[in-house]
Order: structure tokens, then sequence, then C-alpha cells
């Protein structure tokens, strides 16, 4: 077992397809699957089921994946611990304030991971080198690189009457207690679509959203990365399909930068969203 078999299985674990994997860590595809042959044999145990749509992870995995990740990690303290300082190439990436934990995460950490870069993040108007924003928020002046789409959501406290229904009907908020968020980029559509609205508070976070949903204060309407990350709250699918579409814009005017290359060759390109309850009666794309 050595370093690289280790970070060839966490490449694995991460992005659940060989494919993806080998191109993320720069080797050919039955490179990485000899190695994670190899390290199951060592093991003694089955790491991932294989199947037509990639890798699945055992149980086995996810209890290895902390240890491996932890010697990934110490081996690059190890090695920049007597590393000379050197000019970092700088990027600057403007970030919407309504992404989930868990995509922010995945995003960012290739980045923070990188000795050789200048991170500064900045919100999503604010000038940047790049912006993680809404397909709906790009000028005509930008490329746009797609990562994931996601439907909006109910979120809900979980003991909530209106968690009986799969679906729920615009009518459905008629008089319930809503929770607005300061940064959703299509509060004005909602607030046109439904009922008028009961709001009893406005969250300036989707964090601060999601623990007023959980204490039973109100309803919000999120989107559903949000609402899944989160086990304090129900989820439900409304019925009007708002679908937002996450990705990386940048100015077509100049050619990237070396970091933006960089960064832009590490994106993760995640699934869609799942969509939620059955299909909906009004679609609108953003």
């Amino acid at each position: 077992m050595d370093i690289r078999e280790l970070r060839y299985f966490a490449a694995v674990y991460r992005e659940r397809n060989l494919t993806a994997a080998a191109k993320r860590c720069f080797i050919s595809q039955p490179s990485i699957s000899a190695a994670i042959t190899n390290l199951e044999a060592e093991l003694g145990t089955t790491l991932f089921i294989r199947h037509k749509k990639g890798m699945a992870p055992t149980e086995s995995a996810a209890l290895f994946h902390g240890i491996a990740r932890r010697i990934i990690d110490e081996a690059d303290a190890a090695r920049n611990l007597f590393r000379k300082p050197a000019t970092k190439q700088a990027l600057t990436l403007g970030l919407l304030r309504t992404l989930d934990q868990a995509r922010t995460i995945a995003l960012l950490k290739p980045l923070t991971g990188n000795a050789d870069l200048a991170l500064r993040l900045v919100g999503a108007n604010e000038k940047a080198d790049a912006r993680i924003v809404a397909k709906t928020m790009i000028s005509a002046a930008e490329h746009f690189i797609p990562l994931w789409s996601e439907r909006y959501v109910a979120a809900l406290p979980p003991s909530h009457p209106l968690t009986l229904k799969e679906t729920l009907r615009t009518t459905d908020f008629a008089g319930v207690p809503m929770i607005d968020r300061c940064h959703c980029e299509q509060q004005e559509f909602f607030k046109r679509a439904a009922p008028p609205r009961k709001p009893v508070a406005i969250a300036e976070s989707e964090e601060w959203a999601m623990a007023l949903v959980a204490a039973g204060v109100g309803v919000a309407i999120v989107p559903e990365g949000v609402a899944r990350g989160n086990p304090d709250v129900a989820m439900r699918a409304i019925d009007v399909d708002v679908t937002r579409h996450v990705g990386l814009a940048y100015p077509s005017s100049r050619p990237p930068s070396d970091a933006l290359k960089a960064f832009i060759a590490s994106l993760p390109r995640q699934p869609s969203g799942r969509r939620v309850g059955s299909k909906a009666k009004m679609a609108r794309r953003a």
C-alpha cells in the first residue's frame, strides 16, 4: 500500500466513477482500476461494487475513507512543511450565497489544497476572475460551464401538517408562516406565483433559514440541495417547477489565467438534483 493508491481510492470514492477518478488523477482508467484491485486484495475486503453507472462504495470503503483521507492530508502537510515560499498565483472567486454546504466544500477543496494558490472569495456580484452563479445571473460577456441543476422545494418542520402531502400547491401556502431568504435569486418569482404570503422572518443565510424551519418558525422555499443537506427539516416538492442551473462564469473577453484553468480542470461535474414528488404542473427554467 502506498500513498498513490490511497489517492486513487479517495478519487474513486469521491467521483463514484473510474473514468472521472482517472481524469482527476491524470492516469489511465486501467491503472486506477488495478490500484483499487490491489488495495482490496491487501486489505482483504471489497471497497466498491462495480455496476454499469459507476462504483458504489461499500461499508468497508466508508470506514477506510476517513483513515485514507487522514494519511493523505498528513503526507501533504509533511511535504509542505519545508517548502520555500514561492510566488503564488492569485484567483478571486465570486460565490453565490445560496450554495449548499456539501457542494461548496467540493468546489473549494481543490483550491484550498493548492499551496501555490492565493485564493480570495467575494460575493457573486463583486469583481472576480470567475463566479459560481446561477445561469440567470451571467452576462453576455461571460462563458458559462454548467455544473449542476436543482429544483426549488419546500422545507418544512418535520411535524408540519403539510408534510402529509407529497407535492404542495401554491394555494397550500395561503396563511402559512413563511421564512423569506435575503439572497434568493428567485424571490420575486415566488412572490408573484404564490397567494398573499405571511412572512414571519427574513433569514440572512441558508443555515439560518434551515434553523428557523427546524425550530418550527415557518416554511421556506429553498434549493433542493440546501434542504436535503439538513436532517432536521422535511422536504416536499412544489407544483411550480423552478429549476436553477449553477455553473462557473468567467469573462469571454480574455483568456483564463493558469490558476483559473487549473480550477476548471478540477471542477466536479455533479449530478442534477433528484426530482421530488410527482411531475410538476407548471414549468419555469432559471
